[in-house]
């Protein structure tokens, strides 16, 4: 019988045609899912209402299991290290709520009055300038097309109000939603920092022996990238909305606490988080004053400084590797496929698939240094060049 040849043995030999024959079943399963996919609906809204909880859980499972081990190495049993701490957070957070809530409840009330006033004059700020440049031609025209355009917008409007009921209905199921998954996620937290230990190996446990270091690896590295990330990104957020508080308080700007707790929970989000955090801001320094303006620009200049160069690079360290680029793309599709979710949780996703391809790519070296590495030289490739 004729030897495959090496390139053969080296794609996997008779493993290759057993490899194509999975990826033509793996094909067929597609197309029929795709005929029949209304089949597998309550499989959906099952795995859509879990989800959110697991996520929230997985979230602070990475923030508070480095302590939970830190207090087991302190010899206090896991179980009751994992109640002080939720213990300790609750009362934290439920403490900060009592002593902030009524300051931010009355900044947002005054906000939600004061908005509108702020936005009509700013609208007539821009108006007056717009009338005294040499586009103020040009503005009237587009003016005219604008009310032209939307003069059927009643119309419109009362198409829109009949489907008002299902509007209703979709934000009750949100709400909904909403309410189990803050309800559920602390008990699954819970097992989570109890169990995840015993979940690994069970789940280890239905891989076959061969590959269960692979797949042990490969999960250390996950773990390893995405709860620095995460741990990360919160410790960062909590920096620049405490600066950010701070420096309101400096120029005197309306409403700090609340733009403050704003920007710390928008800057989650790389890129795109500080420039929607930083617009409400704009906004009411425009309408205060030119130099309002100039003192938020300072501000946000000399927090970006820090952030860019002292806080993220010292907490963050080098564990992503992301380039910028690579990033704006992450959330530019993520946000596409997903939305606010997908914006979100897009690095974290990237994180783990870079892990997984980058193993499988480890592999395929290895395999080539076998077959080829003695005739064409060692695989070799700079870490840095690729990430």
């Amino acid at each position: 019988m004729k030897q495959p040849t090496r390139f053969i043995r080296f794609l996997g030999g008779r493993d290759l045609i057993f490899a194509l024959v999975i990826l033509i079943f793996i094909g067929i399963t597609i197309f029929i899912y795709n005929k029949i996919s209304f089949i597998f609906h309550p499989v959906i809204v099952i795995l859509s209402t879990i989800g959110a909880p697991i996520i929230l859980a997985f979230i602070a499972y990475y923030i508070m299991n480095p302590i939970v081990n830190l207090l087991e190495r302190l010899h206090i049993k896991r179980i009751w290290g994992i109640i002080i701490i939720i213990l300790g957070i609750g009362g934290l957070i439920t403490g900060l709520v009592f002593l902030v809530a009524p300051s931010i409840e009355k900044q947002i009330n005054d906000l939600i009055v004061d908005i509108p006033i702020y936005l009509k004059q700013m609208g007539e700020e821009i108006n007056d300038w717009v009338d005294h440049s040499f586009i103020g031609p040009y503005y009237d025209e587009g003016y005219k097309w604008v009310t032209t355009t939307l003069s059927d917008l009643p119309n419109k409007i009362s198409g829109y109000l009949g489907g008002a009921y299902e509007g209703i209905l979709s934000i009750a199921s949100t709400l909904t939603h909403v309410f189990v998954a803050l309800f559920t996620f602390p008990f699954v937290l819970f097992f989570l920092l109890k169990d995840s230990a015993k979940f690994k190996t069970y789940y280890l446990q239905l891989i076959p022996p061969k590959y269960r270091d692979d797949a042990d690896q490969v999960l250390k590295n996950i773990d390893v990238q995405v709860g620095s990330y995460i741990r990360g990104q919160i410790i960062v957020a909590t920096c620049i909305g405490i600066l950010l508080y701070i420096g309101y308080l400096i120029i005197g700007l309306d409403y700090a606490i609340t733009l403050a707790i704003v920007a710390a929970v928008t800057s989650v989000v790389p890129y795109l988080g500080p420039m929607i955090a930083v617009s409400p801001a704009i906004i009411i320094a425009l309408v205060d004053s030119p130099f309002m303006l100039v003192k938020l620009a300072i501000v946000w200049a000399a927090v970006q400084f820090l952030e860019g160069h002292f806080i993220s690079p010292n907490i963050m360290g080098h564990t992503m590797k992301i380039h910028p680029i690579t990033i704006m793309f992450i959330l530019l599709v993520g946000g596409n496929l997903f939305g606010v979710v997908g914006v979100i949780l897009g690095i974290p996703g990237y994180a783990i698939l870079k892990v997984i391809v980058a193993h499988f790519f480890g592999k395929f070296k290895q395999r080539y240094d076998k077959y080829y590495g003695e005739d064409a030289g060692a695989y070799q490739m700079d870490e840095q060049a690729h990430k």
